[in-house]
């Protein structure tokens, strides 16, 4: 079973949320996030893995739209 991660959004229109993301063998989450609107890239929003100070160790900061 895969470990997993709680990762909160930072900035962007999902600013305050959290996902769920699947850790790699290293146990880092992957170092982009596309978070969907209604189901389709056209409206998603790139966010970028940064390092936390604390616990959480991660957030994913918006970096932008992906269109």
């Amino acid at each position: 079973m895969a470990s997993t991660a709680e990762i909160s959004l930072v900035g962007g229109a999902f600013d305050g949320e959290t996902i769920t993301v699947e850790l790699d063998p290293n146990g880092r989450p992957p170092l982009t996030h596309h978070h969907l609107a209604a189901g389709s890239l056209a409206g998603a929003e790139i966010y970028e893995l940064e390092s936390a100070e604390g616990e959480p160790a991660w957030r994913y900061c918006w970096r932008g739209p992906a269109t």
